[in-house]
């Protein structure tokens, strides 16, 4: 019985591959944190922004209807917003004054 040596075969080893994931895991280790880290602050803006487009949808309402809107349910019943997107990203409640100035609950 012959033994057929094996020439030159290209592949990884298993300490290669061992490398290649500790460094993987390295960059996820310190990556995870900073992007948890930065979730209030991504949900904070997204609030302010949606604060914004309520604000110009009050602008809107007065414009046509010659009135402020009384709560965020007038604009939601004149289509002004859609059914469920009342609050912010984050959860904070909308409330709009009696002068219609638009802001969140948790500001």
């Amino acid at each position: 019985m012959k033994w057929h040596k094996i020439k030159n075969e290209k592949g990884f080893t298993l300490i290669e591959m061992m490398i290649v994931l500790l460094v993987i895991s390295v960059l996820l280790i310190i990556t995870i944190p900073n992007v948890t880290k930065h979730n209030s602050k991504i949900n904070s803006k997204g609030c302010d922004a949606f604060v914004k487009m309520v604000q110009a949808q009050v602008q809107a309402y007065e414009i046509d209807k010659k009135e402020l809107p009384s709560d965020i349910q007038d604009l939601v019943d004149e289509n002004y917003l859609n059914v469920g997107t009342t609050t912010c990203p984050n959860g904070d409640a909308i409330k709009i004054s009696a002068e219609g100035k638009v802001e969140s609950a948790g500001s």
